[in-house]
């Protein structure tokens, strides 16, 4: 039975400080609000704004079914600017590319588009990653699909590695990449992914300076975008007619024989190279007409960084523009892009039937023990796979390199 103390102050409820005040005084003592069946109590009479304003802070997840998170927790904002600050450092220190790190920082700035920013990481669970899954689907192919799924993954599972959460994020049995059945039929649907060697011949053709010389990097030693744009000049030795680069995305090192027409072809580009903007650029063999690296990025200046944001960074690839337009100009269909030359030196440089030094020239590496045995491949080995490529390139000529 209650007392006379508890009845009087039941009675004694106070009136709503306004009209519009989404709390009631439950008889307890306590502002309160009914939320999907359940009563919850979020202060005492005496302080409504303060009731208010914790009802207002939970109110998202409550009227979600979720549990209201704690306040000061681990936040999805928090993850990736701890992320993007690690992966910065790696950047700096060489440990991975400015590519790498533009493809982080993109994965967050989609992560926060999708996910509420002030979500904590704890409270994430398989719908939401299902949910990220589908936005990422409606304007990725299911090669980059899968390879953002990576990403998201990493950063993830870099808030548990790194101690910012007590337990692994859980992704989802949906949140996966798409499987090989489906790559397959993508690749079947894009058709081949290489240029023949009649297309290249009219792309070097109508190529000019710089970017004839980068074409046949391309087909000469597989190089891709990144690789010709941060080619420094330290590791090309026109007299030998040699390239000694390790491969920018991987480290791996590589060492590539070149052909004559790719010496000349470097040897015009460098004796016309433009004066840098920028001093680190210095010692990089291509630089665009207006002092630019051929591919960089930026910080966009109408997102710029802010707390509540870590800004957006612009990606400019001036080889594929160029590329693109050029293959346009000449009617070669199929969509195809710069980094189809080096799927199409995999393809011939595979007949000349010296996978291990074909791999070396690319810059690829596998896991099995021979490999981790091999301490270097014969320079005559190598010269046999770039001398294949240049016969099926150019088959009324003599082989030269």
């Amino acid at each position: 039975m209650p007392s006379k103390v508890q009845r009087k102050r039941r009675g004694d409820k106070p009136d709503k400080p306004y009209p519009e005040f989404p709390l009631t005084a439950n008889g307890n003592g306590q502002w309160s609000k009914k939320i999907r069946g359940k009563v919850y109590y979020f202060g005492p009479w005496a302080d409504p704004q303060a009731a208010l304003n914790e009802y207002l802070d939970v109110k998202d997840d409550l009227y979600a079914g979720r549990k209201p998170r704690p306040r000061g927790g681990f936040t999805i904002l928090d993850l990736c600017n701890h992320f993007l600050a690690a992966k910065e450092r790696q950047r700096d220190g060489g440990e991975i590319t400015p590519r790498t790190f533009h493809d982080y920082h993109r994965v967050c700035e989609r992560v926060l588009e999708v996910i509420d920013r002030n979500r904590l990481v704890e409270d994430l669970d398989t719908e939401d990653f299902g949910k990220l899954r589908e936005n990422l689907a409606q304007t990725l192919g299911p090669v980059s699909l899968g390879n953002e799924i990576s990403r998201v993954r990493v950063l993830f599972n870099f808030a548990f590695n790194d101690g910012h959460i007590d337990r692994p994020v859980r992704f989802g049995t949906v949140f996966k990449r798409p499987t090989k059945q489906v790559l397959r039929r993508e690749r079947k649907k894009k058709g081949p992914r290489m240029f023949e060697a009649d297309e290249i011949r009219k792309i070097l053709e109508a190529a000019e300076g710089q970017l004839e010389a980068m074409v046949l990097l391309g087909i000469n030693c597989g190089f891709g975008n990144h690789d010709c744009a941060s080619l420094p000049q330290a590791a090309v030795d026109l007299k030998a007619g040699w390239i000694d680069y390790p491969r920018p995305k991987t480290g791996i090192d590589r060492r590539v024989p070149l052909w004559s027409e790719t010496v000349k072809a470097l040897r015009q580009a460098l004796d016309c190279r433009p004066q840098p903007k920028n001093e680190a650029d210095n010692g990089l063999v291509f630089i665009t007409k207006y002092g630019q690296r051929w591919v960089r990025t930026k910080v966009s200046t109408k997102s710029p960084p802010t707390e509540d944001s870590p800004g957006k960074l612009v990606a400019s690839d001036s080889i594929a523009q160029e590329i693109r337009k050029l293959t346009k100009t000449l009617g070669l269909k199929g969509g195809r892009n710069f980094y189809a030359l080096r799927h199409t030196f995999e393809t011939i440089g595979g007949d000349a039937k010296d996978q291990i030094a074909v791999d070396a020239i690319m810059g690829h590496v596998r896991e099995d023990m021979a490999s981790l045995y091999r301490e270097r491949i014969s320079d005559d080995r190598l010269r046999a796979v770039v001398n294949h490529v240049r016969g099926w390139l150019f088959p009324d000529e003599s082989p030269r390199s």
